[in-house]
């Protein structure tokens, strides 16, 4: 009888997945969702052994002039693109390639139109190479937090800016 591995059986870990990802030997971008926030991580692997280069959630974009009140929402499509942009902006100041990266999105589910495709235009925007059609993107409304229940577009342009100019 098979046992299987624990982290599998916990659903943590697709492991024909990780192998496919490691025998690339490219670099990756981690992007997970926790309850309350979004997270990128820049990893690259050395004989299976992960190392991250730098990690952010979007906790960081307190920092950029999100506001206090809406501590609630970050984990928004909104924080995703912004995460996205930041995650971008920050492999250009570590002068990390650019060209040449895999976003890994564990286990989540990935849907159409979602907070994982959200975080990927904010990677393209920044200028990452990312291979994904325009179609699957979010509407840009939602993106500048049109849907939420207080209009966050407001204040999404002044975060933008700043993040842009690091």
């Amino acid at each position: 009888m098979k046992t299987l591995k624990r982290r599998r059986k916990e659903c943590k870990t697709d492991y024909l997945k990780r192998l496919k990802l490691l025998k690339s030997g490219l670099p990756r971008i981690v992007f997970r969702k926790t309850n309350k926030y979004v997270i990128s991580q820049y990893v690259t692997s050395n004989e299976a052994q992960d190392k991250i280069v730098f990690g952010l959630t979007s906790k960081e974009l307190l920092k950029h002039g999100w506001p206090k009140e809406l501590q609630g929402s970050l984990k928004s499509a909104s924080a995703a693109y912004l995460l996205g942009l930041l995650t971008g902006k920050k492999m250009e100041k570590n002068k990390l390639d650019k060209s040449k990266v895999v976003v890994d999105f564990g286990m989540l589910r990935v849907l159409h139109k979602s907070n994982v495709y959200a975080f990927l235009k904010g990677l393209a925007d920044a200028g990452v190479s990312v291979k994904c059609s325009e179609e699957l993107f979010p509407d840009e409304e939602r993106i500048k937090g049109k849907h939420l229940i207080e209009d966050f577009s407001k204040f999404f342009d002044k975060i933008k800016s700043s993040i842009e100019k690091l």
